[in-house]
């Protein structure tokens, strides 16, 4: 994917109305700290397009990135982090739940992992909430480039055990470093979107 135009177009809170918009979507979820903000700088070929945060957590909102008028990347808010109240985190699992029961448009959702971890708690909910939803997330799995390369089978079987991962379910190892998968995770997205 050649990237010639990115538009941040919409930015819906938790009463915001979610958009109707015309043209594909591919929504990605991860843990607070997974580094999501930066695989979408790396896919988007832009430095701090989608804001790093110093606090996990800051995505609070789910973020429309309008990519080429030709589809949308769509970042939804960081789960599982510790300093936000209860309170916080049922409205962002109502707003995430809002947008993959509502979007009529939604063609793939991507769930990132750190390879480093065993999956947490929270990442196993995620995976079996959004194949609840009837979606078959394919996994990314981010912080390649702080294992050896001799352990990345070892990391990626972890993984797939760990989440208890539908059969045939893509798991594609990631550095936003290195970019050492990227291109793959393009190809996934022009797949399910039927863009040439």
């Amino acid at each position: 994917m050649v990237i010639k135009s990115i538009n941040l177009e919409t930015v819906c809170g938790i009463t915001s109305t979610l958009p109707e918009n015309d043209r594909p979507e591919v929504a990605f979820a991860g843990k607070s700290n997974v580094g999501k903000s930066s695989m979408i700088n790396a896919l988007m070929n832009r430095k701090s397009y989608a804001r790093i945060s110093a606090t996990p957590g800051k995505t609070q909102t789910i973020n429309f990135y309008n990519i080429n008028e030709a589809l949308y990347l769509v970042d939804l808010p960081g789960y599982g982090y510790a300093r936000v109240s209860e309170k916080e985190k049922e409205q962002w699992g109502r707003m995430i739940e809002r947008y993959l029961h509502s979007s009529s448009q939604l063609k793939a959702v991507f769930l990132l992992i750190d390879i480093r971890h065993e999956p947490s708690a929270n990442d196993k909910l995620m995976y079996q909430w959004i194949v609840d939803q009837g979606y078959q997330p394919v996994i990314i799995a981010t912080k390649l480039d702080k294992i050896k390369r001799s352990q990345v089978q070892k990391h990626v079987k972890m993984l797939k055990e760990g989440l208890a991962l539908v059969p045939g379910t893509t798991v594609i190892p990631f550095s936003s470093v290195t970019k050492q998968g990227r291109d793959e995770i393009w190809e996934m997205i022009e797949k399910e979107c039927e863009i040439d």
